[in-house]
């Protein structure tokens, strides 16, 4: 949706499956950079313009793709209408800027449908109660594709994207990364959330909630996607699924604490108190009453989460506070670690390989995060890329009779 050019080619491509026979509902977001023009020129008039100004003023960036879109199907042919979030229904809280869907009433879309049209949704947007017009953050209009698709009842939805699927790894560091031809809820969360920008976190938990089916495709190819599904649908046996990094890491550390109960509750809610995310936290030993305690956040929240622990040590004595930045965090995950031993210890034994430390480890059901150096993250991915059989579509490591992970 980038270019007009674009725009007409993406309406051939709704016509078609339009003359096959389908009933369509297409969610679209802004065309090209026009989100970033529009908060530049905000910034230009205010250094810190209003939330729901701000609202106001993205939410046109959806209703000029809509209209055009409309338009580029009405000129080949096709009944189109275009819809705003709020015509669709779209409730959300008030939360200007980041607001969550509440439900849908999508009445008007289904009466729409019934009359034969194609109905053309800006994506990214809704409003309250009181008649507030919000956006829904970063990943709206997927988790409001995904949202509509629930609402209305879809056979499927199809998240058209720049890449063709969902990949074992990122491809720009593992040339024979493997796109996948399925992957589970569980699974696409833990990588969305790991750093796979595909797609957005709360587009596959509404996926998830609602059991909706969903296709990862490319906008540019009619190449087949990928299935994101339940896992009792999926095929047995493969282990890890894929690989995700994170280079957006730091880590901070705390030493001389007071082993007292309340003291991370204290520390941790003020971070919260902040809007800062904390991810790993391991606590050291103690000794003579004292604990030293360390955790991550997004390298972009290192400053503000170091301003917030220097603000709090009148109310949480410490030694000292430090921060180590130019870490990545490389995980692996696949909902077949539950049944299989030694996956944990194979991914030491393969950083390991690499002469490469590691500072931190997270654990879940389905994935293994470890935190490294960043000087040498490309051929720790490549190592466990191969280390667990996804260089080929053929084969899956299974696990050796070490430790449950």
């Amino acid at each position: 949706m980038g270019t007009l050019e674009r725009m007409r080619l993406v309406a051939e491509r709704i016509a078609q499956a339009k003359r096959q026979g389908h009933r369509l509902v297409v969610v679209v977001s802004a065309m090209g950079d026009t989100t970033d023009d529009l908060i530049d020129k905000a910034k230009e008039l205010h250094d810190d313009p209003p939330a729901r100004e701000m609202d106001m003023l993205l939410t046109t960036g959806e209703q000029v793709s809509v209209a055009l879109l409309a338009m580029a199907l009405h000129r080949i042919g096709e009944d189109a209408v275009s819809l705003t979030g709020w015509q669709a229904g779209i409730r959300t809280d008030g939360t200007h800027g980041k607001a969550r869907i509440l439900d849908i009433a999508p009445r008007r879309i289904l009466d729409e449908l019934d009359k034969g049209r194609i109905v053309v949704v800006a994506g990214f947007q809704g409003w309250t109660e009181s008649g507030e017009i919000t956006t829904l953050g970063r990943g709206g209009s997927d988790t409001t594709a995904v949202a509509l698709a629930a609402a209305i009842k879809a056979d499927l939805c199809e998240i058209y994207t720049d890449v063709d699927g969902v990949y074992s790894t990122d491809p720009r560091v593992v040339r024979n990364a493997r796109k996948l031809p399925a992957i589970t809820y569980d699974e696409m969360l833990e990588l969305a959330h790991l750093g796979a920008a595909v797609l957005h976190p709360r587009a596959v938990e509404y996926a998830k909630q609602y059991n909706v089916r969903l296709v990862v495709r490319s906008s540019f190819t009619w190449n087949e996607g990928t299935l994101v599904q339940e896992a009792a649908e999926m095929e047995q046996g493969i282990v890890v699924r894929g690989i995700a990094y994170d280079k957006n890491v730091a880590r901070i550390s705390i030493a001389g604490v007071d082993d007292v109960p309340g003291v991370l509750a204290r520390v941790f809610g003020a971070l919260a108190a902040d809007g800062i995310d904390v991810d790993i936290i391991v606590q050291s030993g103690v000794k003579d009453g004292k604990a030293d305690f360390s955790f991550t956040v997004a390298a972009s929240d290192r400053p503000r989460a170091m301003k917030v622990i220097e603000g709090i040590r009148n109310v949480v004595p410490y030694r000292e506070a430090s921060y180590e930045e130019g870490l990545v965090k490389v995980s692996i995950v696949g909902a077949g670690m539950v049944s299989n031993p030694g996956v944990a210890a194979k991914m030491f034994e393969t950083i390991a390989a690499q002469g490469v430390n590691i500072k931190m480890v997270s654990t879940s059901e389905i994935k293994v995060s470890c935190v490294i150096d960043n000087e040498k993250y490309q051929d720790v991915v490549r190592a466990l890329h191969t280390a667990f059989g996804l260089d080929t579509a053929e084969t899956a490591y299974v696990g050796g009779p070490a430790e449950r992970r």
